[in-house]
């Protein structure tokens, strides 16, 4: 008798080739004030995509195929330069390990913020996240766009997601990322950080009874209530579609004003404030905002909670 496991999988492709599965489009939208190079990799088994990286100046977008069944992840790296000696591709943040654009077959150095996919999923439905599970380094949002011949978004969570607030400048100073040309570039995970296997979500701590949010997590997750803040955030942070019916955009940057873009300025050095889209100021996170402990840690969480309503609103016409 043939192993359960392949006759899962044969029944997976008959199911697709029955519904007519048709790939789906991510567009990837960069509305950063600077260049980002995005990443692309491709889950183990799954058919891989057309590119594995490329540049993506300020305000550009380009448009990547997804097979019917993909899964896996991508994400944007920064501050990319070629060594001028030996011509060897790095990225400050995010950076895949390939010395090239692309990445061809490598995943994003921690810390980076990740869009996560699995289409034609459990009940034929695409699932997605952001996640900050392996820390920050831009804002991203997915925006899903249900077909137009489509009944509808099907069962679950069709909306918006992601983290659209500038994170790096108010990032606890022990998990926060500094380079001494560009100041705060990206803020780690308490896991990524420490280790520890209460952070981690591992050992004793690798059920959702055990792990519970922490100081750190939850600075995450009161500025970004709709991304993955730890391990066992599924509750609020996974997001589905109907699978075959909808394309996703993948905006970096999503909130950054006009004016921002025209100087040429890096948000994340800089610590601008970002808005909506609407025009109505987001956060804004000082440079002065900077917990330097885990003690400290929940004194940064209750100022987010402190500007979440004011997050609510100008986040209300982005992700809702």
């Amino acid at each position: 008798m043939a192993p359960r496991s392949w006759l899962l999988a044969l029944a997976a492709a008959l199911a697709l080739l029955n519904r007519g599965a048709r790939s789906a489009t991510f567009t990837i939208t960069n509305g950063c004030g600077y260049t980002v190079w995005p990443g692309l990799l491709s889950s183990a088994g799954s058919a891989p995509l057309p590119t594995t990286g490329f540049a993506l100046a300020q305000g550009e977008s380009r448009a990547v195929a997804a097979p019917a069944g993909w899964s896996g992840r991508l994400w944007g790296r920064t501050l990319c330069a070629a060594d001028a000696a030996t011509g060897r591709f790095a990225c400050a943040t995010g950076d895949c390990g390939s010395g090239d654009v692309q990445c061809n077959g490598g995943g994003a150095a921690t810390p980076a913020t990740l869009a996560e996919f699995t289409l034609y999923g459990s009940g034929g439905l695409d699932f997605f996240d952001v996640s900050l599970v392996d820390g920050y380094n831009l804002p991203m949002v997915i925006t899903p766009t249900v077909s137009s011949s489509s009944s509808g978004a099907g069962s679950g969570k069709c909306a918006a997601t992601g983290c659209a607030a500038e994170l790096n400048a108010a990032c606890p100073a022990d998990l926060r990322v500094d380079t001494a040309a560009d100041g705060p570039v990206a803020c780690r995970s308490a896991c990524d950080a420490f280790g520890d296997a209460q952070y981690c979500c591992r050992g004793a701590y690798g059920s959702p009874a055990a792990c519970r949010p922490s100081a750190y997590s939850q600075f995450f997750k009161a500025a970004c209530p709709r991304a993955y803040s730890y391990a066992y955030d599924d509750a609020t942070s996974t997001f589905t579609c109907a699978a075959g019916t909808t394309d996703y955009t993948v905006t970096f940057c999503p909130g950054v004003p006009t004016s921002v873009k025209s100087t040429g300025q890096n948000p994340q050095a800089a610590g601008l404030p970002q808005q909506a889209n609407n025009g109505t100021t987001m956060v804004f996170f000082g440079s002065n905002a900077q917990p330097s402990s885990a003690a400290t840690a929940a004194a940064a969480t209750n100022l987010l909670v402190a500007v979440a309503v004011t997050t609510a609103v100008a986040l209300s016409s982005l992700l809702l």
